[in-house]
């Protein structure tokens, strides 16, 4: 059983310019992401500041008047009342903001030149983004491909860096006191670059070995396994449901990205054919590029089901944009043309029961097909699970098996890959009517009965 540590509240400011293209509730609603981005990362968001403007400043972000009014607010420090978990026996000026998080990706020199204005750390939505993939990922392709993009991401930073550290940060002195030497700059920057190359070349190591393991998981399909990819939008429930459907003990938290590396269960209670569920990373409007191309690898899961569960937040009012953005990126690794079952999910937090209802009436209006639950309702879970098995059973046949005597040692056979719908005993042996995939079942009857078949129909027949 996994526990979420509680860490250290880190106090921050939400800046963000609002350009004439975007509408207020786009707008808002990207607000709210990145706060909750910041809850991910530690931080809890006691300011937003935001500006009406045609265009971004190309200086600092933000105009000259904007950034005065964040620089007083910072200098100022925080007040007692002004926060959600108020500390015991704080002064007015005792918490101070620990960073400006700016909700879009800002050039080097807009960062450096906002950083000195405000007088505190700044971090643009692309950073907070990297930072947690770095703190959530758990596997060694996961970590190797964030560590890439953080490093693409830094490695033209650098030199703005430089600056803020003045002249002795940016100098190296050269053989013997002569000549100017290396930059600290330079030769950040060939680390930096030296160290992409070693981890490209550990992934590309790894790639034989995600594809062995891949061919296995499509052998274990062909042998009478189904496989399941949750995909949806962060924080759409895709864990909760995860845990719901296959009694795992999965992380679950209220936070964007809590889950990064795939995890795969069996669906619970087992089902013929069985059927695998893997829980695949959340999806997030402006996503780093190259964290889409670092975590391919991750969603390429989703191109190994034969069915994708597209988990949607029923009740959060922008998940028309959520759907946008999960087919977006499920068209960018070539897996939109899989079968897919829409999830509302989180129908419990609309209202009441009537509002949910109405709810649930017109999201089946609009989306015929879908499922509209609650992964915390056991009823919902089990009507979800029962749509996945008889999407997995739509192509099985019903035939009949002779099992003798004297191989009752295959009975277990017949139970693992077949669903047996009625069984008798004669004096030659068990008799069972399954339904199962058509070649297992050519094999299973090859295996229990060879030159037997007719006789088999006949008794049944009869």
């Amino acid at each position: 059983m996994q526990t979420e540590v509680k860490e250290k509240p880190r106090y921050a400011i939400v800046a963000s310019v609002q350009l004439p293209e975007v509408s207020d509730v786009e707008f808002e609603a990207s607000l709210t992401e990145l706060s909750e981005l910041a809850k991910t990362l530690g931080f809890q968001v006691v300011q937003t500041f935001v500006q009406k403007r045609n265009s971004f400043d190309r200086t600092a972000y933000m105009g000259v008047g904007k950034l005065e009014e964040i620089s007083m607010y910072v200098k100022r420090g925080i007040r007692a009342d002004e926060l959600e978990d108020e500390p015991q026996e704080m002064d007015a000026s005792a918490v101070e903001i620990d960073a400006v998080l700016v909700d879009h990706e800002i050039s080097p020199s807009q960062m450096r030149n906002l950083e000195l204005a405000v007088g505190c750390e700044v971090m643009d939505r692309t950073m907070v983004i990297l930072e947690i993939f770095h703190r959530n990922a758990r596997s060694r392709a996961a970590r190797a491909q964030v560590e890439i993009a953080r490093l693409g991401y830094m490695a033209p930073r650098l030199r703005e860096a430089a600056k803020l550290a003045g002249p002795q940060g940016r100098q190296r002195s050269g053989m013997g006191g002569r000549g100017s030497g290396e930059s600290h700059t330079e030769l950040d920057r060939r680390k930096v670059r030296d160290r992409i190359a070693e981890l490209q070349r550990e992934i590309i190591a790894m790639e034989l070995e995600r594809k062995t393991q891949r061919a296995r998981r499509l052998e274990r399909q062909g042998m009478g396994l189904g496989g399941v990819s949750l995909v949806g939008y962060t924080n759409a429930g895709k864990s909760t449901l995860m845990r719901a459907l296959t009694g795992s003990e999965v992380l679950v938290a209220n936070k964007l990205f809590a889950t990064l590396d795939t995890t795969v269960r069996v669906l619970y209670p087992e089902s013929v054919p069985r059927v695998l569920v893997s829980d695949t990373v959340g999806f997030i409007k402006n996503l780093p590029h190259g964290l889409v191309a670092s975590f391919k690898s991750t969603l390429e899961e989703a191109l190994d089901a034969s069915l994708l569960l597209h988990a949607i937040d029923a009740s959060d009012p922008g998940f028309l944009r959520q759907l946008e953005v999960t087919d977006e990126v499920l068209k960018e690794i070539g897996a939109d043309e899989l079968p897919r079952i829409r999830v509302f999910n989180k129908i419990d937090h609309v209202g009441d029961e009537a509002a949910q209802a109405a709810w649930t009436a017109e999201l089946q209006q609009r989306y015929p097909g879908c499922v509209v639950m609650s992964a915390l309702r056991p009823d919902d879970v089990s009507s979800l699970r029962a749509a996945i098995v008889s999407f997995f059973q739509q192509d099985l046949v019903e035939d009949e098996l002779l099992l003798p005597w004297s191989a009752q040692q295959l009975r277990g056979e017949i139970y693992s890959h077949c669903q047996v719908l009625e069984e008798h005993a004669d004096e030659e042996g068990s008799r069972f009517r399954v339904r199962g995939e058509p070649e297992k079942l050519r094999s299973l009857r090859e295996q229990l009965n060879p030159g037997s078949q007719g006789r088999e129909k006949e008794y049944w027949e009869v």
